[in-house]
């Protein structure tokens, strides 16, 4: 059976001089890239707010994964990185608002920083669709 790679875009113009896309759908896997919580205006969500920035990094993970044609039941990894790792209980309040149902393998993980200094956290999400 042949499986066709769907690139769902985020419109960022950096992705063709990158070479990467929000998510990428292949068979029953749907994989998104890491989420910076990036409003429509290009400007950081939440400056200062870890919360918000999880639930900004969801918000768009979410609606690749609905553009793959994949659903939040769907998910069975995320990772979330942030800069402050002592602050993980405000990203996993995000999460569990969204997953505590679902209850995906999660992985936390500090990381030095980002490309923008504003952002604080970043998600990604893997997803396998049913036959």
């Amino acid at each position: 059976m042949e499986h066709v790679r769907q690139l769902v875009s985020s419109g960022s113009p950096l992705e063709p001089r990158i070479g990467f896309s929000r998510a990428v759908r292949k068979g029953q896997h749907v994989v998104v890239a890491g989420t910076a919580a990036i409003g429509d205006d290009g400007k950081t969500v939440g400056q200062g707010d870890v919360y918000a920035q999880t639930v900004r990094c969801l918000d768009i993970a979410e609606a690749a994964l609905k553009e793959a044609g994949a659903g939040r039941e769907d998910v069975v990894r995320t990772r979330i990185m942030l800069t402050d790792v002592t602050r993980w209980k405000e990203a996993a309040k995000a999460h569990g608002e969204r997953f505590a149902s679902v209850r995906p393998a999660c992985t936390f993980v500090e990381v030095s920083r980002f490309i923008d200094p504003d952002w604080l956290v970043e998600l990604e999400l893997d997803a396998i669709l049913d036959d």
